[in-house]
């Protein structure tokens, strides 16, 4: 046999043995110019399917046999569409030219409308544009969490019990983490009918130090043994901080044989953890921004914003027009709105607060909402309405204490003066938490109301705990693509 004969079967043979097997493709989209990633501009591998870039512009998907696309599309806000073929795919960088907003001659009208007419016409169309029947969605959350203590000032005054002196006090400060990232990952089903929502967890990991959590909770169980070491039976604590007081039964520390009970039969039930509820809390939240409660006015109180139509573009092969937005007075948002040319479908809008959301100090407590931006980007899916396709989401907010704070043991079944010890302590701390959401909807789809009743919940499912980045936690499942903090996150072994 001849060599081309040899490869021409050796090359055949590899098309049978992989032809049945799931590929992988992973590669990072770039702007041809700047050579800098492109973040959430979609990859297409189907009708209908595809992914989301992360903010750094990496992607990766799954193919599997019943997959053969001809082309996958890269499109993004601002960039030229273009097709790619499967093997180009296999480089790890894609580039794609920016393109400039197209003007006004491009589009053909009836009649050109002016911003006020075209907003008259998105607030009229919004009762019918977006789905409102019960829906299940495949989705993706990534949620960032970051904590920082800014200030930290905990000032030891007086004590009458002598292991809570000011030795102890410096070493609590001195173990508390100052810095604090936590990731969480979650891939389920996620099902919608009205104020009602249920969810299936298919796959979730997270990702942080627990030498952070222990440290808390070292400080908790020192502080609770020195408590029961001290206080007197029938006593009851005061924690005061100023000019407010209030009462803590010794009994809610200590253990008592009716709580031991109460607890050996707790134990009995099924095992229980707060992380479903905790993620249907924040997919509640994070989805029902744009009509929902939330801070974001800006779709749900038009006539409280400024209009001014800067252009048109493509998005999903649709053309929009591409309208500015400003507060009129005491609105807290500018940005961008996308909206659909032939049916005025808000299609993605782009957000950003121009001031403090919200600003309250009150006898020594501080709180403000200070960041609170981010993009929405709706698709019909197979459908002929709108529905949530793509989300990021970044909000931050400082809290800070700064009030003197006394603990008093008090007992009303002694003689003589009923306070018995106290701790008196003058704080002032200042902490900047930030919260960011990714969430990337795969595939959403119509169920009946009878499918979303009999949908029985798992209360069980936990996710998996993760001390460092592992490539192969999410290995076989489509997902966005991490970032390079999390893919260097480790947790430092001591």
């Amino acid at each position: 046999m001849t060599q081309s004969k040899v490869a021409l079967a050796l090359s055949f043979f590899i098309t049978l043995v992989f032809s049945g097997m799931a590929q992988t493709v992973s590669s990072r989209l770039v702007d041809t110019k700047t050579q800098k990633g492109i973040p959430y501009a979609t990859v297409q591998y189907g009708e209908h399917q595809g992914v989301i870039t992360n903010e750094e512009g990496r992607f990766s998907f799954i193919l599997d046999e019943t997959i053969a696309p001809d082309s996958i599309y890269i499109s993004s806000m601002g960039y030229q569409k273009k097709g790619f073929s499967l093997q180009q795919l296999q480089d790890s960088i894609i580039a794609i030219s920016p393109k400039a907003i197209e003007l006004t001659g491009v589009y053909l009208f009836d009649k050109e409308l002016t911003v006020d007419e075209i907003m008259e016409r998105v607030e009229e169309r919004l009762p019918t544009n977006y789905n409102k029947k019960p829906l299940k969605q495949r989705f993706f959350l990534r949620q960032s969490s970051f904590n920082t203590l800014q200030k930290m000032d905990i000032e030891f005054k007086k004590s009458t019990i002598a292991e809570l002196d000011k030795h102890l006090i410096d070493s609590i400060v001195s173990i508390l983490p100052r810095n604090s990232a936590y990731y969480t990952e979650t891939l389920g089903d996620y099902y919608k009918n009205g104020e009602e929502n249920k969810l299936e967890i298919i796959k979730a990991a997270e990702l942080y130090d627990k030498s952070n959590e222990g440290s808390m909770e070292a400080l908790s169980d020192k502080m609770e043994a020195i408590f029961r070491a001290n206080v007197k039976p029938n006593s009851y604590l005061k924690i005061k901080s100023g000019i407010f007081g209030e009462k803590v039964p010794v009994d809610s520390i200590l253990e008592n044989e009716d709580e031991a009970a109460e607890i050996q039969e707790e134990l009995k039930k099924p095992e229980k953890n707060y992380f479903l509820g905790n993620r249907k809390h924040i997919l509640s939240e994070i989805t029902e921004q744009f009509f929902g409660k939330s801070k974001l006015d800006v779709v749900k109180k038009l006539n409280r914003y400024e209009y001014e139509l800067l252009g048109y573009s493509e998005l999903d092969n649709q053309g929009v027009y591409v309208v500015g937005f400003a507060p009129k007075r005491s609105a807290d948002f500018q940005g961008k709105l996308f909206v659909n040319i032939e049916d005025f479908a808000i299609m993605r809008m782009d957000y950003e607060n121009v001031k403090t959301i919200r600003s309250i100090k009150l006898l020594g407590f501080s709180y403000q909402e200070l960041k609170y931006f981010g993009s929405t980007v709706f698709s019909k899916f197979d459908g002929d309405k709108y529905q949530l396709k793509f989300m990021n989401f970044t909000f931050g907010r400082k809290m800070g204490v700064d009030r003197p704070l006394k603990v008093i043991e008090k007992n009303k079944h002694v003689k003589g003066r009923r306070k018995q010890n106290e701790l008196s302590l003058a704080l002032d701390l200042v902490n900047y938490n930030t919260e960011k959401y990714e969430l990337v909807v795969y595939d959403s789809d119509t169920v009946s109301k009878t499918d979303f009743e009999a949908l029985e919940e798992d209360e069980t499912v936990k996710a998996t705990y993760l001390s460092a980045y592992n490539p192969e936690f999410w290995k076989g499942y489509t997902i966005m693509e991490p970032n390079r903090a999390i893919r260097e996150f480790t947790v430092k072994e001591e």
